[in-house]
């Protein structure tokens, strides 16, 4: 059917809606804009801002206080180790140490498994789905927020190879559709005065403002934030939005700097800063030649490489972990539980096999680390040494990458154990990344870019004049471009972690190299996921093969469709029968000379005009009394879970046989195209105004008003090749 919007493959499970980006111009809308007053139009106006502020405030506060905690627990945890290490009872402590991760991967599992599936994962191929038009079953409720925020701190306390930075993108969506929707009814958490953003343009700007908070939370990057925003996540973008956004992430920024103040007397626990990452990357003068940008050049096509491996193995791990999940909660619990077994194995028991190095010079009381949070782990080693293997796997990560990043002495780490680091990473976060808790891709994928970008540093030292905490920026620079293919973004969030701005050469020119070596392979790890998700995602271009289609060629019959003014039975059992989410709306003889399209209407809106029940027993116009007993906001868009549904409506037998007049519903300006432009630039039309309908309109006269709709489902590729099989879909 040409108005359908939701997968045909996906019926049997929760619907996937499209969101209505689109300004509805109906006759209820354009009354309501033009009664409005000066006082209301800057009360709309002060309140955006407002918002902004809000989001920027709450996750600013959500970050810190999910930094805190997987410090402070994480803290606990591994200093209980080293203490049973201390007194050689190297059992107890693995059993502490595994006991402890175990416990903390159980209640991140059960929280995703049983309250909220949608929050596992990173959460940022999700947003992107929404900030593309596409609404899948509670990826941004309450729930999930709760979830998100709670899973993602015992998932990273757990010991997992996974990262808060992802989730803290998700978590910040959340917030801002929280506020954006007034609220959340089921929770008893409304708040009226917020309950002006009731369409979904609004929120979707409010949204991506969140996103830019969440990274911008998790990096101490606001512009980094923004640029994400930009260039990964939102589809639509303007000026006044990046405004609104470059606000979001400012407000974020000062609430962090003021309460990492806060901490720095001590107060706020085992680690004192709250763990945010600032790595400390040497500040010197950027001094390189000829071999140091061949090297850089075999660091980007290295990480392009990997990059794109770990996408596929990923692709394939998530796909395998589907079958496992969908045997219900209590088997993801399991998986979750074995893969922590299998973690806390690798990082306790891998560095047995590392060599015990003595402690640098003029490190004496920082070498060992005792009875403290630092980089020099003793484990089993004798006094004056430290174990470099333990002193990353038994660590936070966050704590790692900075040691990593670290230019205080090149062999600080042996080759072997940056070696066996990288490997441990690289093949853990693989097999993390797909389990029943949220976690990110950020943070394994710089510490794998890191580990090997150092052991390349150390390899070229005698020919090299960049030391290994350079090389390790840019190995983990060329493996996050490998993986995530993006450029902009996460070269300005780079150096705002690491606060040096003479590498921005460098760093431009290894993800602009990685990326482009990756692509050659296959896509960005974000897009395979929202591929093996199912959703319904609209490419910034159109494929090869829609040039040889036109539009007429992929809408399908019969087309339903309503006259002006129509008996309520009638569209009482169109919404019955059908799933549909826009039905064109024909003015017909006598109140035309001649059958002509007056537009489209939402299934939504025809719900709350069927439940005002304004209907007429004549079958003429009466637009103007629904217009006068009807206001615009009791066709706002509600929360999640709260819109009107078929079955809530009691209409009598004698109110079936009864009219309405759909005029003051109807968007009479849609967007249309004629049936025989190219599917190509309809795509691109389509996708590029954020549209969820686009009317088919024939091109001689004559014919019905209408061929049909376009939705999202039409453009998809499974869609257009099902119908056309013998198309090469290259060409």
């Amino acid at each position: 059917m040409g108005n359908r919007v939701r997968d045909n493959q996906r019926d049997k499970a929760c619907p996937i809606e499209s969101l209505d980006y689109e300004i509805f111009e109906n006759d209820l809308f354009k009354q309501d804009w033009r009664s409005r007053k000066k006082i209301e139009i800057l009360q709309y106006t002060i309140l955006k801002w407002a918002l902004a502020f809000l989001i920027g405030l709450a996750t600013g506060l959500v970050g810190f206080l999910n930094n805190l905690a997987v410090e402070n627990i994480a803290g606990f945890k591994l200093l209980l180790t080293g203490n049973l290490m201390l007194k050689e009872k190297y059992f107890q402590a693995f059993f502490a140490f595994a006991g402890c991760n175990l416990i903390l991967a159980t209640a991140a599992g059960s929280l995703c498994a049983f309250i909220a599936p949608a929050a596992a994962g990173s959460g940022i191929p999700e947003v992107k789905a929404y900030l593309n038009g596409i609404d899948a079953y509670s990826i941004l409720a309450p729930s999930t927020l709760f979830v998100k925020i709670f899973g993602s701190i015992f998932g990273v306390a757990a010991g997992f190879v996974v990262g808060k930075e992802g989730p803290m993108v998700h978590t910040g969506a959340c917030i801002a559709n929280l506020l954006g929707q007034g609220g959340s009814r089921k929770y008893k958490l409304t708040w009226k005065w917020l309950r002006f953003f009731k369409n979904d343009r609004d929120r979707r700007d409010l949204i991506t403002c969140g996103a830019a908070a969440g990274v911008a939370a998790a990096f101490r990057a606001p512009v980094g934030g923004v640029l994400f925003a930009l260039e990964e996540a939102a589809s639509w973008w303007r000026s006044a939005l990046l405004w609104r956004t470059f606000f979001t992430t400012a407000v974020v920024a000062v609430v962090l700097r003021t309460l990492i103040e806060l901490c720095r007397s001590g107060k706020c626990g085992l680690f004192g800063k709250g763990g945010l990452i600032m790595f400390d990357v040497n500040s010197g003068p950027v001094l390189y030649s000829t071999p140091d940008l061949l090297a850089v050049v075999f660091l980007g096509v290295v990480g392009g490489v990997l990059g794109g491996l770990y996408n596929y193995l990923v692709d394939i791990v998530l796909r395998t972990y589907a079958l496992i999940n969908e045997r219900g909660p209590g088997f993801k619990v399991m998986l979750v539980m074995a893969v922590s077994i299998l973690s806390s194995c690798c990082a306790f028991g891998l560095p047995w096999i590392s060599q015990c190095t003595p402690c640098p010079i003029g490190s004496e009381g920082k070498c060992p680390s005792v009875g403290r949070s630092g980089i020099y782990k003793s484990f089993q080693c004798p006094p004056n040494h430290y174990n470099d293997l333990s002193s990353l796997l038994l660590n936070t990560n966050d704590d790692a990458i900075r040691s990593l990043f670290t230019s205080r002495s090149e062999n600080e780490f042996q080759i072997s154990t940056l070696a066996m680091f990288f490997v441990f990473v690289y093949c853990l976060g693989i097999i993390t990344y797909g389990i029943a808790i949220p976690s990110g891709l950020f943070i394994p994928v710089i510490l794998a870019g890191a580990s090997y970008g150092r052991l390349v540093g150390r390899l070229l030292g005698p020919v090299s004049q960049l030391d290994v905490g350079l090389f390790s920026l840019l190995g983990a620079a060329s493996f996050l471009g490998g993986t995530m293919r993006m450029t902009v973004s996460l070269c300005v969030i780079l150096l705002e972690l690491t606060n040096n701005l003479l590498m921005l050469p460098l760093v431009m020119l290894v993800l602009l190299i990685s990326k482009t070596v990756a692509d050659c392979f296959n896509k960005g790890v974000y897009d395979q996921i929202v591929t093996m998700k199912g959703l319904p995602y609209m490419e910034d271009h159109a494929e090869p093969y829609m040039r040889n289609l036109v539009a007429k060629d992929v809408v399908a019959g019969p087309l339903l469709s309503f006259s002006r003014v129509e008996k309520v039975g009638v569209i009482w059992q169109a919404l019955k029968m059908t799933s549909h989410n826009g039905f064109p709306v024909i003015d017909e003889p006598p109140f035309t000379e001649a059958s002509e399209l007056c537009g489209i209407a939402l299934r939504s809106h025809l719900l709350v005009l069927l439940q005002g029940k304004r209907f007429s027993k004549q079958k003429t116009t009466f637009g103007s009394q629904i217009l006068r007993s009807c206001k615009a906001r009791d066709f706002a868009k509600a929360g999640l879970g709260k819109g009107l549904k078929i079955d809530d409506l009691v209409i009598s037998d004698e109110e079936m046989e009864m009219y309405v007049d759909l005029h003051p519903i109807t968007n009479t300006s849609p967007y249309t195209v004629l049936e025989t432009l190219s599917l190509a630039k309809a795509a691109i039309l389509f996708r590029q105004l954020g549209l969820r309908h686009l009317c088919v309109v024939p091109k001689t006269p004559g014919r019905p008003p209408i061929v049909g709709i376009l939705t999202r489902h039409d453009f998809m590729p499974e869609h257009v090749l099902g119908l056309y099989p013998h198309i090469d879909p290259l060409k």
